[in-house]
């Protein structure tokens, strides 16, 4: 009776002297090549195999090298932003601050906000708003991405907002939420359902505790 596969593979790896005690006859086995028909040695099968890690190993640190950098960049475009609306003395330079690191650092052309808060400023922010998007934004525990607009949102973009295709919604919140700010991309799958919004939730914190200064919810 001959043994199975995996009687003889068990019995190998509970005796590594073995390969040590026969290294003569292993030298004389060969064995398919993995990338062509030819049969090749088993030590030169064992190479191959360790190259074909060490590449798979390049190419996960490459990876990981390249997250690390976005994520750095992203870093120090959030500080920025972040100075920038510290430094604001007043709401109207806050909120043009705001939109222009949107712009210039994040590359998000298109930004909306909607706030309910006391105050009587006379500017788009503090526009008419559907209960559906207060129950909505009070809803949000984190930002939300979606491809398809949230309620009456479209027209927050002006003339645009025909022409986007993803957006993510940031709820803006102390105790309680007083506004949401959307982002618009023309590009689907600038905002899509599936992304990590880590740094969008960070964004929505520090806008909110900017906010907060000027605004009474």
């Amino acid at each position: 009776m001959q043994p199975e596969a995996e009687d003889v593979a068990r019995y190998l790896k509970a005796n590594p002297e073995f390969f040590e005690q026969y290294a003569e006859m292993l030298a004389e086995i060969f064995v398919p090549h993995p990338h062509g028909g030819r049969a090749i040695p088993i030590s030169e099968r064992q190479i191959v195999t360790l190259r074909e890690k060490n590449r798979a190993l390049e190419d996960k640190l490459r990876e990981l090298v390249q997250f690390g950098q976005e994520n750095d960049s992203i870093i120090d475009r959030l500080h920025r932003i972040t100075l920038a609306m510290m430094m604001a003395g007043e709401l109207d330079t806050l909120l043009a601050s705001l939109y222009y690191n949107l712009r210039e650092d994040f590359s998000v052309p298109h930004v909306a906000m909607r706030l309910w808060a006391e105050g009587g400023w006379e500017r788009p922010e503090f526009g008419s708003i559907s209960q559906e998007v207060r129950v909505f934004t009070e809803s949000l525990t984190n930002p939300y991405c979606s491809p398809h607009p949230m309620f009456e949102t479209t027209s927050w973009f002006g003339d645009d907002g025909s022409a986007l295709r993803s957006f993510a919604y940031v709820p803006l919140r102390t105790e309680q939420a007083f506004g949401l700010l959307a982002l618009g991309s023309e590009d689907v799958q600038r905002f899509y359902p599936e992304m990590g919004t880590l740094y969008l939730k960070r964004l929505g914190e520090l806008v909110s505790v900017a906010l907060a200064k000027f605004l009474k919810a």
